[in-house]
């Protein structure tokens, strides 16, 4: 491994519905294993069975658009659910190879209607939750 291959987020890219997103500056999008503790006589180690998983992550953004408010805000007001297809692809030109993934069903948890501070640049951060992933390419 040499240090240039390392993944660089400056070359990250997102996609929400289709739309290009530019403003982007940060993406998550994470598994977390659901586990129930299983007792098993003489073993002191606690053990665990895998019982589901919890699919959820993070979008940050510079400011630069109403479109969270577009998207969600008339349908928020009418109990409705959004959810969205998001991908997030990421090619840096010194790693090996690059990595695309799309993240199905995302609703995502709030709606950010106003937040600015004078003399601070604008930028809104939304955590989510989704149902299902795709891998669509993966590096090396």
């Amino acid at each position: 491994m040499k240090a240039s291959q390392v993944f660089n987020g400056s070359h990250g890219e997102l996609w929400i519905d289709g739309e290009y997103f530019a403003e982007v500056t940060a993406f998550n999008a994470e598994v977390n294993l659901e586990k129930a503790e299983i007792k098993i006589v003489k073993k002191l180690c606690k053990n665990y069975k895998v019982t589901g998983y919890e699919c959820k992550g993070k979008v940050k953004l510079n400011k630069v658009s109403s479109y969270m408010i577009r998207k969600l805000s008339d349908s928020m007001k009418q109990a409705k659910q959004v959810s969205c297809e998001i991908i997030s692809y990421i090619n840096d030109p010194d790693a090996i190879g690059a990595e695309r993934v799309v993240v199905k069903d995302a609703v995502f948890d709030k709606l950010i209607l106003a937040d600015w501070e004078a003399g601070k640049m604008g930028e809104e951060e939304y955590d989510y939750t989704f149902t299902d992933w795709d891998v669509l390419e993966t590096a090396a």
